[in-house]
C-alpha cells in the first residue's frame, strides 16, 4: 500500500509559527544572516581577487586582497559583538560625540585625505593602512538622527522641526563627503537619512518636495563632473560603446549570463583574469554569478530579504523611538546600498561605485557594517520578551544535557 501523506498538525504548524513570532526571532535572523553574508563575501573576495593581486606586481601573493579582506573581519567581528552587548541608552549618551568625532575626520580628509580612483576619500595610517570616514559618517549620522529626531517626534509635522537640526546636519556631513567627490557615498547618505525621516513619521508632502530637491542637486553634481555625464549619457545610449563607457557593466553582464543556473565553478571565472575592472569590490555581484550561478545570487538576495524582515521586525516591535529610528536608518542605508550594487551589476543603474555591504572588498566598509549589524543585534536583544528569553538559555541547555546524560544512563542500566 501506498503511503500516507504526512499532513502537519496544527500544533506543529503553530509551533513553527511561534519560532518566527518569538522574542528572539530577530537577534537569531540578524546574526545568521549577516555570518553567511560574511563567509560568502570572504570566499568570493578570495575568487575574484587572486589574478589581479598575483599580477599587480612581481612577487606579489594571490592572496594579498583576501589576506587583507579577513583581517578586517577579524578586527570588525569582536567589534560588532562589543556593540551588541552595549545597552541602548549608551547609543543615546555617545550620539553625538561620535558624530562629532567623524565631523572631525571627514574635516581631515581634504587636508591629509590621499585619492583613490578619482576619489579624495582616504585618510593615511602609519604602516600603509587607510580608512574612510565617509563609511564611519553612515553610522554616526544614523545614530545621531535617532536620538535627534527622537526626541522632536511630536513636532516633526512641522517643517522647520524636520529641517532643523536634523536636515542641516545631515546636509552638512553629505557636502562634507562631495569635497572629495564620492558621489555614490553621498546618495547613500540621502538614503539612509530618507529612511529615518520615514519610520520618524515626517509627512510624505516633506518627501516629495525633498524627493525633487535632492534630484536636482545630484543632477547639477553630475554635471560637474565631464566622466559622470558621460557615464549617464551612454547608459541611455542604445549605440553605447562597449569598448569605452559600457565597459565594465558589458562584461559585468557576460559574467552573469555565463554562470546560468549553477555557474561554472567556484574559482573557475572567467571575467576575473583582467577583464572586468574590480572585480572584488563593485563588481563582486557580477562573478558571485558567473561562479555560482543563478541559484548563487538568489541566495545572496535572500539573505538580504532575510536582513530585511528582520530589521522592519525590530522597528514595529521595539517600543523605543530612538530605536525604531535607528535602526530604519541602518536599515534604509544596508538594503538601499546593496539594491543599488545590485542594481549597477546587472545595468539597471549607471556605474556608481558603491560596493555590496558585508560581501564587496573594503576594510572601512566591512568593518562599519559589522558594527552597525552589531547595534541592530543589540537592539533586538532589548525587544520585549528578548532579554528573558536569552537568559532562559543556560537553563535549557542544562535541561537538554541532563536528558541526554539520563538517557545515556538508561541505555547502560
Amino acid at each position: 500500500m501506498a503511503a500516507e501523506p504526512v499532513v502537519a498538525q496544527p500544533r506543529e504548524r503553530g509551533a513553527a509559527l511561534g519560532q518566527w513570532n518569538s522574542a528572539v526571532a530577530s537577534y537569531y535572523l540578524i546574526i545568521g544572516t549577516v555570518a553567511l553574508l560574511v563567509a560568502i563575501g570572504l570566499v568570493m573576495v578570495l575568487s575574484s581577487s587572486s589574478v589581479s593581486a598575483l599580477s599587480a606586481s612581481d612577487g606579489a601573493s594571490p592572496y594579498g586582497v583576501f589576506i587583507n579582506q579577513a583581517r578586517f573581519a577579524l578586527l570588525g567581528l569582536p567589534l560588532a559583538w562589543v556593540a551588541s552587548r552595549l545597552p541602548v541608552a549608551w547609543y543615546k549618551r555617545f550620539a553625538w560625540p561620535v558624530l562629532l568625532g567623524t565631523l572631525a575626520l571627514l574635516v581631515l580628509v581634504p587636508v591629509i585625505g590621499t585619492t583613490v580612483r578619482g576619489n579624495r576619500n582616504w585618510i593615511p595610517l602609519p604602516g600603509g593602512m587607510q580608512i574612510q570616514p565617509s563609511e564611519f559618517a553612515k553610522l554616526a549620522l544614523a545614530l545621531w538622527l535617532g536620538v535627534v529626531l527622537a526626541r522632536k517626534r511630536p513636532l516633526l509635522h512641522q517643517w522647520m522641526h524636520v529641517v532643523v537640526p536634523g536636515v542641516v546636519v545631515a546636509v552638512g556631513v553629505i557636502g562634507l563627503v562631495l569635497l572629495g567627490q564620492d558621489l555614490g557615498t553621498a546618495l547613500i547618505l540621502m538614503v539612509l537619512v530618507a529612511g529615518a525621516l520615514f519610520v520618524a513619521g515626517v509627512p510624505l508632502r516633506f518627501f516629495a518636495v525633498g524627493g525633487v530637491l535632492g534630484i536636482a542637486v545630484v543632477a547639477q553634481l553630475a554635471s560637474m563632473s565631464k566622466s559622470r555625464v558621460r557615464r549617464i549619457t551612454d547608459f541611455f545610449d542604445p549605440e553605447c560603446d562597449v569598448s569605452g563607457t559600457c565597459y565594465q557593466t558589458t562584461r559585468g553582464l557576460y559574467g552573469l549570463a555565463t554562470g546560468g543556473w549553477t555557474g561554472i565553478g567556484l574559482g573557475e571565472s572567467r571575467e576575473k583574469w583582467s577583464y572586468l575592472p574590480m572585480a572584488h569590490n563593485d563588481f563582486i555581484f557580477a562573478i558571485l554569478g558567473e561562479e555560482l550561478g543563478l541559484l548563487g545570487t538568489l541566495l545572496v538576495l535572500g539573505l538580504f530579504g532575510v536582513l530585511a524582515f528582520a530589521i522592519t521586525r525590530v522597528v514595529r516591535r521595539h517600543p523605543d523611538p530612538f530605536v525604531q529610528i535607528t535602526a530604519g536608518a541602518i536599515g534604509a542605508w544596508v538594503l538601499g546600498q546593496a539594491l543599488i550594487n545590485i542594481a549597477v551589476v546587472i545595468g539597471l543603474l549607471p556605474v556608481v561605485g558603491v560596493p555590496l555591504p558585508l560581501v564587496s572588498a573594503g576594510g572601512s566598509a566591512l568593518v562599519t557594517t559589522l558594527v552597525a549589524m552589531g547595534v541592530l543585534v543589540s537592539f533586538a536583544r532589548s525587544e520585549p520578551g528578548a532579554a528573558e528569553a536569552l537568559a532562559a538559555r543556560p537553563s535549557v541547555v542544562r535541561r537538554s544535557l541532563a536528558v541526554v546524560g539520563l538517557s545515556r544512563r538508561r541505555r547502560r542500566g
